[in-house]
C-alpha cells in the first residue's frame, strides 16, 4: 500500500523530491496565509459577545491545531526511525521539532492575548493552558536532548523516543475541556455535530488552518533538506551537487 514511499527513504531521492515540493508548498502557503487572513481581518462580522478580540482566531486556532498536528508527524517519524530504522525518518523528526515548537508558542502567546480580555488575566493553571505548555517542553526537550551527546546518533535516539512517548500528552489537549472543568472554551469546529461558528467566520478559519498545515510541509522541505546535505556531505551526489553549484 505505501509502496510509493519506499524511494523516498533514500536520501538523494528524498532531498530532490524536496527540492521540487519545497517553492510550490512555500507559494501556495503565503496565497493562503494572505486570504485567509484578509478575509478573517477585514471582511468577517465582529462577534456578538467578543466584538473584534475574537479575529485572533485566525492565529490562535491554526497554530494549535499545528501545534498537535505536528507533533503527531513528529512522532510517526521517530516511531518509523527507531522501528525500521530509516534514517530519513529520523531526520524527518527532528526537522519537525522546531516548527512544531514555534507553532506552540504561538499558540499560547495568542491564547494570553485573548485571554486577557476575555478572562480578566493572561494565564490560569486551566487543564488545556498547562497541556499545552507541556507539549513547548517536549518539543524543546527533543531538541536538547538530540544535541545532548558527543555521539549524533545516540542523541538523535535519545530525541525520537521522547517524541514517542510523548505522545501522551496529544489526547490529554484534546479531550481536557471535555474532562475538566476549564475556562478555555470547548470544541466549535472539529465537533461531529454542525460546527458552532457561522459560515462566514468558518471559512477563512478553515483557509488559514490549511495554509499553517501548507506552511508546515513547506518548512519541513526546507530543513529536511539542509539536514540531508549536512549528513550526507561525503556522499558522491552530495559534492556533485556541491561542484555544480
Amino acid at each position: 500500500m505505501f509502496k510509493w514511499l519506499h524511494p523516498l527513504a533514500k536520501p538523494e531521492t528524498l532531498y530532490h523530491f524536496c527540492r521540487l515540493c519545497y517553492p510550490w508548498l512555500m507559494a501556495a502557503a503565503l496565497l493562503l496565509l494572505a486570504l485567509g487572513n484578509i478575509w478573517g481581518l477585514a471582511f468577517t462580522p465582529p462577534d456578538y459577545q467578543q466584538g473584534d478580540s475574537y479575529r485572533i482566531i485566525h492565529l490562535h486556532v491554526p497554530s494549535a491545531i499545528m501545534s498537535m498536528g505536528t507533533y503527531s508527524a513528529m512522532a510517526i517519524a521517530a516511531f518509523t526511525a527507531l522501528v525500521w530504522q530509516v534514517k530519513t525518518a529520523q531526520w524527518a523528526a527532528l526537522a519537525l521539532a522546531p516548527i512544531g515548537a514555534v507553532y506552540t508558542a504561538i499558540a499560547l502567546l495568542t491564547g494570553m492575548a485573548w485571554g486577557k480580555p476575555m478572562w480578566g488575566t493572561w494565564w490560569v493553571w486551566d487543564a488545556r493552558l498547562t497541556s499545552e505548555l507541556i507539549l513547548l517542553f517536549l518539543y524543546l526537550g527533543v531538541i536538547a536532548l538530540s544535541g545532548a551527546f558527543s555521539d549524533r546518533q545516540t542523541g538523535a535516539k535519545a530525541a525520537s523516543l521522547l517524541a514517542v512517548v510523548g505522545v501522551i500528552n496529544l489526547p490529554i489537549i484534546h479531550f481536557s475541556v471535555e474532562w475538566w472543568n476549564t475556562l478555555h472554551q470547548g470544541a466549535s469546529i472539529t465537533k461531529f455535530a454542525r460546527p458552532s461558528i457561522d459560515a462566514s467566520m468558518l471559512w477563512p478559519l478553515l483557509i488559514s488552518i490549511l495554509a499553517f498545515k501548507v506552511l508546515m510541509l513547506a518548512l519541513l522541505c526546507l530543513r529536511l533538506r539542509t539536514a540531508i546535505l549536512v549528513n550526507e556531505q561525503h556522499r558522491p551526489w552530495v559534492k556533485a551537487l556541491a561542484g555544480e553549484r
